[in-house]
């Protein structure tokens, strides 16, 4: 069921001020005042807006004396879900080089040209490039708020605004949606796409539990490589996704040092369908010819798939997060979880990005390329 986020911030009261000239005018159609009265009005200052106030995620508070026009995110994922919120990427300034790098494969540079040049201001190892961003001037910058004060304390010493972050949970999700429409005044926005997620996540796990099954899909969420398998436990995002999409999660209990395990324990986990992560460069194929795991089911029966890269990478906690739960659920219950993925796809990115996706936009998000192969994929998603 979706979680609810409770109200952490105190909602600013916004103030309106009429133009002068118009103030002027509207008192001298009504000849209710002198002319003398009249040039006070135009001459007197408008109403100051209240200054923004709210507290980050390390408890620290921030204040802004108005809504950000220029934003700087050494975090990963924040800009793509700052640019749903505002509906546009106009305020972003500053990225890190792992989102640019991201940005070079998605769709994300064919609704935001600008998303291919933004400047860096930091990398992966997420230290601030102080020159970088004193010189875009940014109002606010966004930043891990758990990774230490060595990250955080030069952009505050340089007198910018600055926002801790952690991530991992639909809770810190939430949070990040209402703190975006806070810090660039759009406050209805981002309830509006709360409300939207609750409904979708709500509606996700009733479609599941329609289906009556007495044993729920067993689900794996995995990152591959030659040199490492990992897997996701119950502390990630994936058991929040396979808990909408009505999945068991096997790994859920595993305490692996960096979640890497053995062929062997993937064998005796024996999940019926395998999520590969979109960090890396592994595909279902390269699964299949691994030998050491050829017994498992996902693989005999060639259910292994590729997680999709949207606006941003759909399996992390994003702004996609309601299509990711449908592409789950279809996948671990194909022919009987009934969705139109692609149609979903068109309204919500024209929703969230105001971009009309086209049928070519739709399967590279989808990685038709290299899922197709895979069993039931092209009739589940297929064009």
């Amino acid at each position: 069921m979706p979680r609810t986020l409770k109200p952490a911030f105190a909602r600013a009261a916004w103030r309106r001020a009429a133009a002068a000239a118009a103030a002027g005018a509207i008192l001298a159609s009504l000849g209710a005042c002198s002319s003398r009265d009249t040039q006070e009005a135009v001459d007197s200052p408008a109403p100051s807006q209240d200054p923004i106030v709210f507290e980050d995620q390390r408890g620290e508070t921030v204040t802004l004396e108005a809504p950000a026009q220029k934003i700087a995110s050494a975090v990963i994922p924040a800009p793509a879900i700052i640019a749903a919120v505002d509906g546009s990427w106009d305020r972003i300034v500053g990225i890190n080089q792992s989102l640019l790098d991201a940005n070079k494969v998605g769709i994300i540079s064919k609704a935001f040209p600008a998303a291919l040049t933004t400047s860096v201001i930091a990398d992966s190892s997420f230290e601030p490039n102080m020159e970088e961003i004193i010189k875009l001037a940014p109002d606010v910058v966004i930043q891990w708020g758990d990774m230490g004060t060595e990250v955080t304390e030069p952009i505050e010493q340089a007198g910018i605004p600055t926002v801790g972050l952690r991530y991992g949970t639909q809770e810190d999700l939430e949070t990040w949606i209402t703190m975006f429409g806070k810090i660039i005044g759009k406050e209805a926005r981002a309830q509006e796409i709360l409300d939207r997620m609750h409904t979708e996540a709500a509606a996700v796990t009733e479609r599941v539990a329609a289906l009556g099954k007495e044993q729920k899909t067993r689900g794996l969420s995995l990152s591959y490589t030659d040199e490492a398998l990992s897997v996701s436990n119950g502390t990630d995002y994936s058991k929040f996704v396979f808990d909408t999409a009505g999945l068991t999660m096997v790994s859920e209990n595993t305490e692996a040092q960096d979640g890497i395990v053995s062929p062997e324990q993937i064998i005796a986990w024996d999940p019926e369908v395998i999520f590969l992560s979109a960090f890396g460069q592994a595909t279902p194929a390269d699964v299949y010819a691994d030998a050491r795991l050829a017994d498992v089911s996902a693989v005999k029966n060639k259910r292994v798939y590729r997680s999709p890269l949207g606006f941003y990478r759909w399996q992390v906690p994003c702004a996609e997060s309601p299509l990711f739960w449908n592409w789950v659920a279809a996948l671990a219950y194909p022919g009987e979880y009934e969705v139109d993925l692609r149609a979903m796809m068109e309204e919500h990115e024209q929703f969230t990005y105001n971009y009309a996706v086209t049928p070519e936009d739709i399967d590279l998000v989808l990685r038709t390329d290299i899922n197709n192969d895979s069993a039931h994929y092209a009739d589940l998603f297929g064009g």
